[in-house]
């Protein structure tokens, strides 16, 4: 399911080849994504050259898996969620390059928001101090 891009399958030498800087994402309409970011086309920061085969996309959303997120230009999967999952999102690219620590990024920021409010709504859960 996680996949060399088509061009990149044949290259023996694969130095040089990553997928790097700024690339635009385009976020699904009434995901938790969109909600985080407050907008549709958000920026984020890539150093990778593995990404999701597109051939499983469909049989993964049939199951659950939501693709939140798209580089539209190459129809690649950037953001996926579990809508049944408190707090399930995953991003192919690199949050903490910019997060600050009074600046998180939305992503963490929401990780962060979503383990307060499961202790709060569940407070046998959460270990004593």
């Amino acid at each position: 399911m996680i996949d060399l891009l088509p061009e990149q399958r044949h290259l023996a030498d694969k130095g040089g080849t990553m997928r790097l800087g700024l690339y635009p994402i385009l976020l699904a309409e009434g995901t938790r994504a969109s909600r985080l970011y407050g907008r549709g086309i958000i920026q984020e920061r890539h150093r990778h050259r593995y990404e999701v085969n597109n051939d499983y996309v469909a049989n993964l959303e049939k199951h659950g898996l939501r693709v939140s997120g798209l580089w539209a230009e190459k129809q690649l999967v950037e953001i996926i969620e579990l809508a049944e999952h408190p707090y399930f999102v995953a991003g192919q690219f690199h949050p903490e390059f910019r997060s600050r620590p009074w600046d998180p990024h939305p992503l963490f920021a929401g990780f962060v928001k979503a383990a307060l409010d499961h202790g709060r709504a569940h407070p046998s859960a959460t270990p004593a101090p």
